[in-house]
C-alpha cells in the first residue's frame, strides 16, 4: 500500500530529474516558473511545485518580484508557509552577501549606484525602515556594509554622531548611508535632508568624504547628493 505522506505525486519525481537534466545541459532552455519549480522543491520536497511556481510568477510578475515580495504577501499565497518564507529569506541573504563579497573583492569600484543594487537587495520587502552603512576606504572600495539602525513603518532614527563613529571605528575614507521607504516613495523626506547636510558638513572635520546617501524603494533609488534617480 502506497504511503501518501511520503510519496511523490505521479510523475513528479522524473519531471524534476528532467528539469534538473535540462539545466545542466543548457540552462537558458529552462522557463523562469521551471526554475522556481525547482528551488520550491527543496522546500517542498513531497508536493508537485510547478502550480505554486506557475502562481508566484503570477501575482508578482517575475522572478525577482516573488524573492523581493514582502513575507505577508507571501504567505497569502495558497501553499507558501513559513517553511518556504524561510528558504526564501535565505536565498535573499545570499544574493545579498554575493553582491557584497563581490564589490569587497574589488571586482567593483564602491559607486551609490553599486550601493543602490545591493541595498535593493538587501531590503527590497522590508516592511520597516532601515538605514544601511557603506565603508569606503581611499580607492572607493567597500570595506565595510552594516546595518547602523532598525526603525518603525515611517521612521528610523539616526545622528550624524552614529554614522561617523562607526566611519572611524572602522578605518574608513568614505560614507555611502543608504535607508529604505517601504511606503514605496523615494523622495527625501526634510529630517532625511537635514540628515545629509549635517554629515556633508562634518564628515571633512574627520577627514571623511560623505559620498551619498541613498534612498531605496522597491522600485526607485534617489541620490540625495546628486538630486537624482540611480
Amino acid at each position: 500500500m502506497t504511503d501518501k505522506r511520503t510519496s511523490l505525486p505521479p510523475g513528479t519525481s522524473g519531471h524534476r530529474t528532467r528539469l534538473r537534466q535540462r539545466l545542466a545541459h543548457d540552462a537558458r532552455a529552462v522557463e523562469d516558473y521551471e526554475i522556481l519549480e525547482l528551488v520550491l522543491g527543496f522546500g517542498l520536497t513531497r508536493k508537485d511545485t510547478k502550480p505554486l511556481a506557475k502562481e508566484l510568477l503570477r501575482r508578482f510578475g517575475s522572478i525577482r518580484g516573488a524573492l523581493d515580495a514582502r513575507p505577508d504577501e507571501l504567505l497569502a499565497v495558497p501553499g507558501f508557509g513559513p517553511g518556504l518564507l524561510s528558504l526564501w529569506q535565505v536565498l535573499r541573504e545570499l544574493l545579498t552577501r554575493y553582491a557584497a563579497s563581490a564589490l569587497r573583492q574589488r571586482e567593483e569600484i564602491a559607486t551609490p549606484e553599486a550601493i543602490a543594487r545591493l541595498a535593493r537587495t538587501q531590503l527590497a520587502g522590508c516592511p520597516h525602515e532601515e538605514c544601511w552603512l557603506a565603508l569606503l576606504n581611499g580607492g572607493n572600495y567597500l570595506i565595510g556594509w552594516e546595518r547602523l539602525r532598525q526603525g518603525n513603518i515611517s521612521t528610523v532614527p539616526v545622528m550624524p554622531r552614529d554614522v561617523l563613529e562607526r566611519a572611524l571605528l572602522r578605518k574608513a575614507r568614505g560614507i555611502i548611508l543608504i535607508h529604505n521607504h517601504p511606503g514605496g516613495r523615494s523622495r527625501p523626506s526634510q529630517p532625511d535632508i537635514s540628515l545629509t547636510q549635517g554629515l556633508e558638513h562634518l564628515a571633512p572635520q574627520m577627514g571623511l568624504r560623505m559620498v551619498d546617501h541613498v534612498i531605496v524603494t522597491e522600485t526607485d533609488c534617489y541620490s540625495i547628493l546628486q538630486g537624482r534617480y540611480l
